[in-house]
């Protein structure tokens, strides 16, 4: 579905892309960035916050923390980021982008409590519970200062992936920002939750979830308890075309990730103001069956679609032309994905050493891909940034 957009949106990455690759710059398994693209779109999206009054926190944890896409974003006006983790604060923080937002989805665990607060000093730190209140302004005030606290929250018939619930009960709300005012090295300073947008297949539209409900509720009580200034959190599925809506609805945050380049599920339905600016590249290895087998190592498809017949670009030179369109077998999530399989039974039989080239959805820092920044692709001169691992860490290939 990605492919067909980056044909037409973006054909000229796809191109340069292939041509590093067979110039032998670019390995294969690797998810390359056009950074003049990420940089524009980060643009966007920080005028569209700017004008919405909302603050902005880039997610950078689908292109593997990488340092080149840190830098490009900076570029684009966002100077902050949200941490996913712990590997997405170090890693940001050392490609030099501060951590705006730390603690949501994961939380900090106990033992790296203190550095992080000594290292980072988030803007807002997010909390599920009492305890981590109390690790985050304890370690804060350890390291000199008060920390922003913003309470994860949730109410009957609010949406979450499996796996991400938790947080504090909403109708508790003012008795837990009282609770956060009390902690040494602690102050409430808001709330948040995720999903607070979603996309909806039916429609096939963003839609707000119940949370985001959550949240307004939540506000309008903290407002009747005497509070003011309160920060409202609410991410998932950012486009700029989405953040009046979401600052209409009291949002005073937003992290958008995928929107940065150009990989929300809208973007496959609408043409929206930011281009595609990723694609997962690869080469065919050898042939046996029918199949012509390429390498994998990043194929983490995020499934945010139903299943659909997935197709590669297979071509020993540069070429967005529908005829190298080939389908190809994903291995199934319970299997390593040493290759995937590219149909070989057709007229124009793949070769070892073509280039592939696949546009999903991907989730970078969750596989053992490369992660490569190409600059230049605007101008028409790519040049190769950095070649990465999903940690935002230089690798040392070819060896």
């Amino acid at each position: 579905m990605f492919l067909d957009v980056l044909r037409r949106r973006n054909p000229r990455f796809i191109e340069a892309a292939m041509a590093l690759h067979q110039s032998g710059q670019i390995p294969a398994n690797s998810y390359v960035l056009d950074l003049d693209t990420v940089e524009a779109n980060a643009r966007t999206l920080k005028s569209e916050a700017d004008k919405n009054g909302l603050k902005i926190f880039a997610m950078t944890k689908q292109v593997g923390r990488a340092s080149s896409f840190c830098h490009a974003v900076q570029r684009g006006g966002i100077e902050k980021s949200v941490a996913v983790d712990m590997a997405c604060a170090r890693a940001t923080h050392r490609a030099g982008i501060r951590v705006g937002h730390l603690g949501h989805l994961s939380q900090v665990a106990r033992a790296e409590a203190d550095a992080a607060a000594r290292t980072f000093r988030p803007d807002y730190w997010t909390v599920f519970n009492a305890e981590k209140a109390h690790e985050a302004g304890r370690a804060a005030h350890k390291a000199g200062y008060r920390q922003n606290l913003l309470a994860r929250i949730k109410a009957d018939g609010d949406t979450f992936y499996r796996g991400h619930e938790g947080g504090f009960d909403a109708a508790d709300i003012a008795d837990v920002a009282n609770g956060f005012d009390r902690i040494e090295g602690g102050r409430f300073a808001g709330i948040t939750t995720f999903p607070a947008l979603l996309f909806d297949h039916e429609s096939r539209k963003v839609k707000p979830t119940p949370n985001l409900t959550t949240l307004s509720r939540a506000a309008e009580a903290l407002r009747r308890a005497g509070r003011r200034d309160i920060e409202i959190n609410a991410p998932g599925t950012t486009s700029s075309v989405l953040l009046k809506g979401l600052a209409e609805a009291g949002a005073t945050q937003c992290e958008p990730g995928n929107g940065i380049h150009g990989t929300t599920a809208l973007h496959v339905v609408e043409d929206l103001p930011e281009l595609p600016a990723v694609l997962y590249l690869t080469e065919v290895s050898h042939l046996s069956g029918g199949k012509a087998y390429c390498f994998g190592g990043g194929f983490y498809i995020d499934p945010i679609f139903a299943d659909y017949p997935v197709k590669a670009l297979v071509s020993p030179e540069p070429t967005t032309d529908a005829a190298a369109l080939l389908e190809v077998e994903i291995p199934p999530p319970s299997a390593i994905d040493y290759y995937a399989m590219i149909d070989a039974t057709t007229a124009r039989t793949p070769r070892p050493g073509d280039t592939a080239v696949f546009g999903f959805r991907g989730q970078a820092f969750v596989t053992r891909a490369y992660v490569v920044g190409v600059s230049g692709i605007a101008s028409g001169n790519p040049k190769v940034e950095s070649i990465e691992n999903g940690f935002g860490e230089p690798e040392s290939w070819p060896v």
